[in-house]
């Protein structure tokens, strides 16, 4: 009579074991790649270099540089509208860092998974 419950061939706990240590050492690792993105830094430009700006790697602005001749009081909206360009693009470029450093250390796996990435 066959056994009903368990692991065919026993030999699936062995198997959980190691998927876990994996697990657990990708966790590790994904720890220290977030410790170490928070002390990057990413610095985009917009307006022909007229407006700098650089932020960390936890998306907090650290520096602002505007050229003089941007700074046009007849014309703020163009100013406000170079600063948010260089901001996102700053993010954009800590987001790519961040999303190809994580891509090799899982090799894809949270491809599609919500909330991992």
């Amino acid at each position: 009579m066959a056994k009903r419950g368990g692991f065919p061939g026993g030999g699936m706990p062995g198997n959980m074991a190691n998927l876990m240590k994996q697990a657990q050492k990708m966790q590790r690792q994904m720890e220290e790649q977030a410790k170490e993105m928070e002390t990057k830094e990413f610095t985009a430009t917009a307006g022909g270099g007229a407006v700098e700006v650089t932020i960390n790697g936890k998306k907090e602005v650290q520096k602002v540089k505007l050229s003089e001749e941007v700074v046009d009081p007849d014309d703020i909206e163009m100013l406000e509208d170079l600063i948010v360009a260089a901001v996102n693009e700053a993010i954009r470029q800590a987001d790519e860092e961040n999303a190809s450093a994580m891509g090799k250390l899982t090799g894809g796996m949270g491809g599609g998974m919500p909330g991992l990435f």
